[in-house]
């Protein structure tokens, strides 16, 4: 089975390198593509010093544009998976092999490394978001996700296809309750993931109550007039 790891990254100069180099050691049989999204920092410097394989953006067009863009090379490229794989260095490159097996071996369209489906969430504010969000998912779908927002998620080649050819699909909790809604098999594996290596996330406490409300609506509402 042919996989890509998408790695879109965005002003991750700090934390590129290191990134990078542990998937090549831990997941050597994979392919990967670096999505640089305009960065203004050195990051595309880097991956051309180094030798990495990436697609540069010209402008930076967001997240949902650059894993789009990333979706469209493994489709235009005949990989049979695609991963979504961060670049600050939270994702560890040693569970995707158990992932792309739970997949072939579950017959799944989608597979997400989750932090919870052996362990408990806490009750942070954020925790608390997550909790929103399943139950959002449940009401919708009549299924369970234990960690709808993890940004680790395997995708199949008839996933990759829909979000290559929709420009309002994006990498986040209510396109996947929306492909779930529509048929598409989600399993979650167990993972570890780390705190970002380098950097600042964009989610600060204002932002996250903000894209938990946001994401909450579209699950809803939304997803239903597609």
């Amino acid at each position: 089975m042919k996989t890509l790891v998408i790695v879109p990254a965005y002003n991750e100069q700090e934390s590129i390198i290191s990134t990078i180099e542990e998937l090549l050691r831990e997941a050597p049989d994979f392919d990967y593509l670096i999505v640089n999204d305009g960065s203004s920092d050195r990051t595309r410097a880097i991956c051309v010093e180094r030798g990495y394989s990436m697609l540069d953006l010209p402008c930076n067009i967001g997240l949902t544009g650059g894993f789009q863009a990333g979706m469209k090379y493994a489709f235009r490229h005949g990989y049979d998976t695609a991963i979504q794989f961060d670049a600050d260095g939270q994702h560890r490159p040693e569970y995707i092999g158990s992932m792309v097996k739970a997949m072939v071996e579950c017959d799944a369209d989608i597979v997400i490394g989750s932090r919870f489906v052996s362990e408990k969430k806490s009750h942070s504010p954020r925790m608390i978001g997550s909790r929103l969000i399943c139950g959002m998912v449940r009401l919708t779908t009549g299924k369970v996700l234990t960690d709808p927002t993890s940004g680790m998620r395997l995708f199949n080649r008839k996933m990759i296809e829909a979000f290559a050819s929709k420009n309002d699909f994006g990498p986040e909790p209510d396109s996947i309750a929306y492909l779930m809604h529509h048929g598409a098999k989600v399993v979650e594996v167990q993972v570890e993931m780390r705190e970002r290596r380098a950097g600042e996330s964009y989610l600060n406490f204002a932002r996250s109550i903000e894209y938990m409300l946001r994401t909450c609506v579209s699950i809803l509402f939304v997803q239903w007039f597609r």
